[in-house]
Parts: C-alpha cells; structure tokens; sequence
C-alpha cells in the first residue's frame, strides 16, 4: 500500500486521472491477489500460483482502457494507464515476498515518470522547431492541465474567489480543484485547477489573468502548466 500510494502521489501532484488511492487500491489488490495464490493453492501439488498473477495482469487492463481518453489526434492517459499497471506488478512483487524488488520497481516508476520528463520535452520541441506534426504527443508533454493563481488581501478572498471561478467557468475548461492557502502579510492565495479540453488551450486562462489581474485588491495573477514544479 505504502509503494503504491507513493506511486500515485506523483499522479496526484500532476491532477492525473489516477491518483494516491487508485494507486494504492491497485497495489493492495495485486498483493492480496498473489498472496491468495501462494497460500491458498500452496496446499495443492497441481495449482500454479502464477496464474493468479497473469490474470491479474489482465484485469488491471481494464482499469487502464478506463483512464485512457482520446481528443482528436491527441491520446490522453497512456502514461497513467501504464503507471497503474507498473503498480499492479510493484504489489504482486510484494505480495510474492519479493520487497526489495518491490521497492527498487517503485523507485523506478517514479524516476521514469519525473526525470524523463525534461527529455520528452525536449524530443518535442525539437520536433516543432524542425516543423513535424506532434500528433501523437504523450499524454504529459502537451499541457492539459493548469494552476491559476491569484494573490489578494484576507478581506477581498471571497469576492475574489468569486471571479476566479467566473474566469475559469469556460466551455474549454473543466474546474478540477480550487484551494484558498495562505499567504504572507494579510494575504491570501486562491489557487484554481483547470483541465483544458483541447491540448495547449491557454488563450482563455490569459485572458482570465488579465482580468482578474486589473482588480484594485489583487496583488498578483499568474497561471502555469501543472506538470512543473513551479
């Protein structure tokens, strides 16, 4: 449970579909699943506990086809769907007895999905500088998802709040989380999730900060993808 959860938290960080619970939930199942084979058919001289994995292995296909979306010529949810079938193999290996396997296996997953991230980035924007077509860009390199953020007084926070959700209330936007953190010297950060429904749609969220941005209380307004660590 712990390796899958910390799996799904760079899912969750990310506002993918698939976070710390579904991830969690995915490892636990593949473990007791393993478990179940190893202890239960152990008994029997015939059983193979194997095919408990391999089915498995099928079922978590499933779970992926779910989280997998298409739009347009852009394919949403591939590195999601792969991430929860790398967490199914992480639990059958701790299942199996095999925890520093499991271990090495998470610490793995999570290296890939952040560290190769830079160098997708860079594949693609070589590819727009030599003028390809990004047709079929990862799920992660083309920014669908981002944080707006806007900076104001204690007092104004409510009617801020107010705009912020007028802003983003958009037919290209889905509103995915807002959250109201502290700030410094009397202020407060209201900070807005939004999924684009097309990859790289941006024109509206600049235009939500330059407006909200002219209010007298608002100290700042910004938006950025939520794939960085900004």
């Amino acid at each position: 449970m712990v390796l899958g959860a910390a799996i799904g938290m760079e899912r969750q960080w990310r506002l993918r579909t698939a976070g710390i619970r579904t991830n969690a939930l995915v490892s636990v199942g593949a473990s007791l699943f393993v478990v179940m084979g190893a202890v239960g058919l152990g008994e029997n001289p015939g059983a193979d506990p194997t095919r408990v994995a391999a089915q498995v292995v099928s079922g978590i296909g499933f779970l992926g086809a779910g989280v997998i979306l298409r739009d347009g010529f852009n394919i949403r949810g591939l590195t999601t769907a792969a991430t929860l079938w790398c967490a199914a193999a992480v639990g059958s290996l701790a299942g199996a007895g095999m925890e520093v396997m499991a271990t090495i296996g998470c610490v793995a997953i999570i290296a890939t999905n952040t560290l190769l991230r830079p160098l997708g980035r860079f594949v693609n924007g070589r590819q727009r500088r030599l003028g390809a077509p990004l047709q079929q860009a990862d799920d992660d390199d083309v920014p669908t998802d981002f944080l707006l953020e806007v900076v104001t007084t204690d007092k104004s926070e409510p009617r801020i709040r107010a705009l912020v959700l007028q802003a983003v209330d958009r037919p290209e936007y889905t509103l995915r989380s807002l959250d109201i953190r502290p700030g410094k010297s009397s202020q407060t950060k209201v900070m807005a999730g939004v999924s684009a429904q097309h990859a790289g749609d941006t024109a509206g969220l600049e235009v939500a900060v330059q407006r909200i941005g002219l209010d007298p209380k608002v100290t700042s307004s910004r938006w950025w993808p939520a794939e960085t660590d900004d």
